[in-house]
């Protein structure tokens, strides 16, 4: 890795962080950069202190570093709260409007506001001047801005377009004349990457969800997986989906049922607060073997908590949430890819066990932007398990929807179809669906259903190993952690350390045997997780009666970088 550079933009809610943070990553990408970036936001409208940051590289990145090379500071507490970031970087800042309490040789003066009302005429141009500026201080032309502005702001007209451009010319031609040596860094541009993409975690669990075939999506707004449902809505008249905002997440994932027991391919999308509202549904989907895909992105409880923050605080609940026992997937992908992919097997699980699946991400995940490979939706394969009219038409006992099988998975028709009747009460039913409260039909339903779940545990992929499988060290991490976890390793390796990671995506049910067997080569284990408790690691203990060594743990509302868990590690003395 040859360059390996880091932006961030810091400002207050309602300076246009996220359009110029947005604005420069599709830039840097269109450039030929490995992007990958993060935003930190505060729970407010206007205010506050939010930052958006870029890491650029020649190679493919999962994680953010916590150095900065360039900050631009849209308000005086940026150059507070990060100049200590810098180390040979520099600060862009208009120090006309931005009152600057302690000099540094590291800021560079850039008159955004001024040049943005000579050449524009307006100061609501000035975000463009900053990008400008940064793409000067980078040494990269002006072209890929340039076309990301027009893009940007096709809708608002040629005009609005032109003066953006103009702004960003200004900005960019200001480093030029005034910076010592015309910019800061003197980056190579090295072409568009083919067939890569800038896109994020939500927006991949979306395009997942519309590959699998999803028909219905019901969801009520909740930070961070509101993104999901905005874009499968964007996308719902191509691909023939219906979506609802309901009025809230009880009527959210009940309407979901529906949709579901009628033959709809469906989810939602949540977080804790929302998902705690959904517990008497998510109940109601198991008893009625009812398939339902469920996003659920967490962020730091309890009750409001930090909403617009990131945690891994909600495994423990989601494994427990709804009275009694029934099956119950989880799936925790890492990546964008896998946000992709798993969204889809999603639904092929819950259609093919007639469960709820709950695929869970977080803020940090939903919100980050990765540079991948374009996702290859020929790989999708979209299972239905459904009887056909066929099949129907040639049966030779009565249907019944809830029948006692070997593997506990039932015949699923769908209401209407032709000669026969589908049945589903909350309450504990027999095998055609009325109910019956005998308590021998009792034991053989319960064992019936949750005999998909040991079926299921079967097919659940293990653990997957990055780096040496013969290691001193292993470290355990799930879902999103993935990325900084592998950094650690390829550091610490390169520090001749010996080190490898077991990252888990498929979460339950656990397959027991594969990960004990896995696990028994690690002499030393760090359990790396966002949140107080060591939630993953006692799922280890509970499923597998596996202990860990020790753990690495965050809880305040940030997510993991690979420095963070280096010195962790450092202080627990177990590098």
């Amino acid at each position: 890795m040859n360059i390996d550079l880091n932006l961030k933009i810091g400002g207050a809610a309602g300076q246009g962080l996220q359009t110029t943070g947005m604005s420069l990553a599709k830039t840097l990408k269109k450039s030929g950069f490995h992007v990958f970036s993060t935003q930190y936001y505060l729970s407010r409208v206007r205010g506050g202190h939010n930052t958006f940051q870029i890491r650029i590289s020649d190679s493919p990145l999962l994680a953010m570093t916590e150095n900065v090379d360039i900050l631009l500071a849209l308000d005086n507490e940026s150059i507070e709260q990060h100049l200590s970031e810098l180390s040979d970087g520099v600060v862009v800042a208009d120090t006309d409007v931005i009152d600057i309490k302690e000099s540094a040789d590291s800021i560079f003066h850039v008159p955004m506001l001024k040049i943005a009302k000579d050449v524009c005429g307006d100061r609501i141009y000035s975000n463009s001047v900053s990008m400008g500026a940064v793409i000067g201080l980078l040494c990269l032309d002006l072209s890929g801005l340039e076309q990301v502005l027009k893009k940007t702001f096709k809708k608002k007209g040629e005009e609005i377009i032109k003066k953006n451009i103009d702004a960003a010319r200004a900005g960019h031609a200001y480093v030029k004349e005034n910076y010592p040596g015309g910019c800061k860094f003197s980056l190579a541009d090295p072409g568009e990457i083919e067939d890569m993409m800038l896109i994020s975690g939500n927006e991949a669990v979306g395009l997942g969800a519309l590959a699998a075939g999803v028909q219905f999506l019901a969801a009520y707004p909740m930070t961070p997986s509101t993104g999901v449902m905005t874009y499968v809505a964007t996308n719902a008249d191509r691909f023939g989906v219906v979506v609802e905002q309901a009025e809230d997440e009880i009527a959210a994932l009940n309407m979901v049922l529906g949709a579901s027991f009628a033959g709809a391919r469906s989810m939602t999308t949540t977080s804790g607060g929302g998902f705690s509202l959904m517990a008497e549904a998510l109940g109601l989907a198991g008893i009625t073997e009812t398939p339902a895909v469920i996003f659920l992105a967490q962020r730091p409880g309890p009750a409001t908590g930090l909403p617009t923050m990131t945690e891994q605080g909600d495994l423990l609940f989601a494994l427990h949430a709804a009275q009694g026992e029934f099956p119950r997937c989880i799936l925790a992908p890492g990546t964008a890819e896998e946000c992709f992919f798993m969204t889809a097997e999603a639904f092929n699980i819950a259609d093919r066990y007639q469960i709820p699946v709950l695929l869970m991400s977080d803020q940090y995940l939903a919100d980050s932007l990765f540079t991948c490979p374009r996702f290859d939706a020929s790989k999708v394969k979209v299972e239905r398990h459904l009887l056909s009219d066929q099949e129907l038409r040639i049966k030779k006992e009565e249907y019944r929807r809830y029948k006692l099988t070997p593997r506990g998975i039932s015949p699923r028709a769908l209401p209407g179809q032709e000669g026969v009747l589908v049945v589903a009460d909350s309450d504990e039913h027999d095998e055609s669906g009325h109910i019956n409260e005998d308590p021998e039909n009792r034991i053989k339903m319960n064992d019936k259903r949750m005999k998909k779940l040991e079926v299921l545990r079967e097919e659940m992929p293990v653990g997957k190993v990055y780096g040496n499988s013969n290691s001193s060290l292993t470290l355990i991490g799930w879902g999103s952690t993935y990325g900084p976890l592998t950094e650690v390793v390829d550091i610490l390796s390169s520090q001749g350390k010996s080190v490898n990671l077991i990252h888990f995506t498929h979460i339950h049910p656990l397959p027991i045997e594969a990960t004990i067997k896995l696990l028994s080569k690690a002499k030393k284990t760090v359990c790396v997780e966002n949140n107080s408790t060591g939630q993953f690691s006692r799922l280890l203990k509970a499923d597998a009666d596996i202990n860990v060594t020790e753990h690495v743990l965050r809880y305040d509302g940030k997510p993991f970088s690979p420095g963070y868990i280096i010195e962790a590690l450092k202080k627990k003395e177990m590098i």
